[in-house]
């Protein structure tokens, strides 16, 4: 989670798929969770509820989530994902392909924390790869510590 203030990077539509995020838990699932709290209170004695602990505790995350939200899109910098010129510097926004020593050539998007979705190539400007990519051109070599020790990535491309 981002701390409080700190500068977020978004894609148009991670922008939108947040603030969509937001307006539902603010209009939808806050009511939800109103009715539950008012429900289980109907159930009588509250230090023994469990339903009433349980809707309590959904509130508090649901609240949680909605300032965690608001913060973000508050300190969102949306980042373009046009396309780059052909050997262009490797920033927050971009796509590349990379090959590993053995070869093996990948592609990754470099996109801000709260879009990352390593599975899918879409790794976070703060993740070890991103940082390390971040300011190359295509040819650069770049080392990357990873769990197995030392891995070594040529920028082939970028776009």
């Amino acid at each position: 989670m981002p701390g409080y203030n700190q500068l977020t990077y978004l894609t148009k539509e991670g922008y939108e798929k947040l603030k969509e995020e937001l307006r539902t838990l603010k209009t939808v699932k806050r009511k939800e969770v109103a009715w539950r709290i008012q429900q289980a209170k109907e159930l009588g004695d509250l230090s023994e509820n469990a339903e009433y602990t349980e809707a309590k505790n959904e509130q508090a995350f649901l609240e949680g989530r909605i300032a965690e939200l608001e913060n973000v899109i508050k300190n969102a910098e949306i980042i373009s994902s046009v396309k780059r010129p052909a050997g262009g510097m490797v920033e927050v926004g971009a796509h590349i392909q990379v090959k590993t020593e053995d070869g093996k050539e990948t592609e990754f998007t470099i996109v801000g924390s709260q879009e990352a979705d390593p599975k899918s190539g879409i790794i976070s400007n703060e993740s070890p790869l991103g940082r390390a990519f971040l300011g190359h051109m295509v040819g650069d070599k770049v080392e990357v510590q990873v769990p197995k020790g030392i891995a070594t990535y040529q920028i082939v491309k970028v776009f």
